[in-house]
């Protein structure tokens, strides 16, 4: 709708903000029906941020936190969870570093690459990290060479000194091949996910699926990801005339038995153990119990809405369960002593709508979802309580990331070279820019004749 220039950012300063521009709007808080902001403690807050602010006032103002927001935390948390894991994406970025100084270093860089340049890692999009580690996945050999060259013609010392550690060390190390299978494979995964839930149209329902098969694919990979990232590792490593061994820790020799088991074997297994359940379990496990603990707020929104979901589910339950599911949604849609539905009245439209949905709602092999049978509703016209249930539903906010692109109009518009731009003006201009698809079908010979007449008018009154 607009931006705001904010002076006290807490919870409450932030809060009276927003009160007072929905006054100004004309729009009633009592009508509020979802909330969705960033991880900010200021907004989500248990205690006294925005939305626990707005929720006493209104208990029907549904709180949910960015998911896109929630999984850049996951990523991050993993990513922090042990030594490997912060060693690992640092020298990813070192070695963009090493390149991206100098226009020189950046050209030896494409004369030994043929696919992917490499990226920097984000500071705030943690998911895109995919970009950086699949550009040194796919070509490992090739910016190993670049480095050596680099080396060979360098006469920076600290430079020559930063490549021959990447080259030599990193990337002539199959721990560090194998990490980069392991990441790929997770944040493959993680991006697709997060992608998918910044869609402009994304629903609970849809996002309920996505984030279980999320779950599941971590579940899935928690006992057999190990076994797959090896095998691609040491296929990546002989393709690269890497050892596809596991460092270990040199030891003094010492006599053994004969029956004992080789020194070497035994430090080789006990490696691949150490990498295994000090990393790879370590991100893994982190990643379930972060899924599970960060989007807690959805299963208690499948409570609520659940039996709405899909037509299949809807089928499904009979009159008992139907009832309890209505009267649920009747208690958490009631406010003093005024109510969104009558659990009763929808309890009843939801039975005629079970007859009234034809069978490709739930027979097909893509059964209606919440869109789909919202707009049967609007169109049959019978079932105002049902109807007013699915509106409530989709209007809950999954992810506020495609408001947040917002600000990166803002930053265009309002730079160092506008620094005395208007409000009005600078939220004309914003709106310009985001509804640039709604622009183009404007004729402008009509805008420019109105604004032409309204300055001519303007001459003639102050002649």
């Amino acid at each position: 709708m607009e931006f705001l220039s904010v002076e006290d950012t807490s919870g409450q300063g932030l809060f009276n903000e927003l009160q007072d521009v929905l006054k100004s709007l004309d729009l009633d808080i009592d009508n509020v029906r979802g909330q969705g902001y960033d991880n900010g403690s200021n907004m989500r807050g248990k205690h006294q941020g925005v939305q626990k602010r707005l929720l006493d006032i209104n208990p029907r103002a549904f709180y949910m936190p960015c998911g896109s927001h929630c999984l850049n935390l996951i990523v991050c948390d993993m990513a922090s969870s042990c030594l490997k894991a912060k060693s690992f994406f640092g020298a990813c970025q070192c070695i963009y570093t090493v390149f991206s100084n100098s226009t020189k270093r950046w050209n030896i860089l494409l004369e030994h690459i043929d696919g992917l340049t490499l990226k920097s890692l984000s500071t705030t999009r943690w998911e895109s990290h995919i970009e950086s580690v699949k550009a040194i996945k796919s070509q490992v050999a090739q910016v190993r060479n670049a480095l050596f060259t680099l080396v060979e013609i360098t006469e920076n010392p600290q430079l020559s000194r930063d490549a021959e550690c990447l080259a030599s060390g990193e990337l002539s190390s199959f721990d560090f091949v194998l990490s980069l299978v392991i990441w790929y494979d997770i944040l493959l995964k993680i991006n697709m996910v997060s992608k998918k839930l910044q869609s402009e149209d994304m629903r609970l329902d849809v996002a309920v699926k996505a984030l279980e098969a999320l779950v599941t694919f971590f579940e899935n990979y928690r006992e057999t990801g190990f076994a797959s990232a090896m095998r691609d590792a040491k296929e990546i490593a002989l393709e690269s005339e890497i050892d596809p061994v596991f460092q270990t820790k040199r030891h003094r020799p010492r006599k053994r038995h004969h029956d004992e088991i080789d020194g070497n074997e035994r430090e080789q297994q006990s490696a691949e153990e150490s990498f295994r359940t000090d990393y790879f379990l370590v991100i893994v496990d982190i990643a379930l119990s972060q899924l599970k603990h960060r989007f807690e707020q959805l299963k208690a929104f499948e409570y609520i809405f659940g039996f709405l979901f899909d037509a299949p589910k809807l089928i499904s339950l009979d009159d008992q369960q139907l009832k309890e599911n209505c009267m649920n949604l009747e208690a958490h849609l009631k406010h003093g002593n005024t109510m969104d539905v009558d659990g009763a009245d929808l309890c009843s439209e939801l039975q005629v709508l079970q007859m009234m949905l034809p069978e490709e709602a739930f027979f097909s092999n893509n059964p209606w979802t919440t869109m789909e049978i919202a707009n049967f509703v609007k169109e049959t016209d019978m079932c105002p309580n049902v109807l007013i249930a699915y509106r409530v539903l989709m209007t809950v906010p999954v992810t506020v990331a495609s408001a947040d692109r917002s600000f990166s109009k803002l930053k265009l518009l309002k730079s160092y070279l506008r620094t005395t731009m208007t409000q009005d003006r600078l939220n004309g201009l914003a709106i310009l820019c985001i509804e640039k698809d709604e622009i183009e079908d404007l004729e402008y010979d009509d805008i420019i004749d109105d604004f032409a007449s309204k300055n001519a008018r303007r001459q003639f009154l102050k002649g």
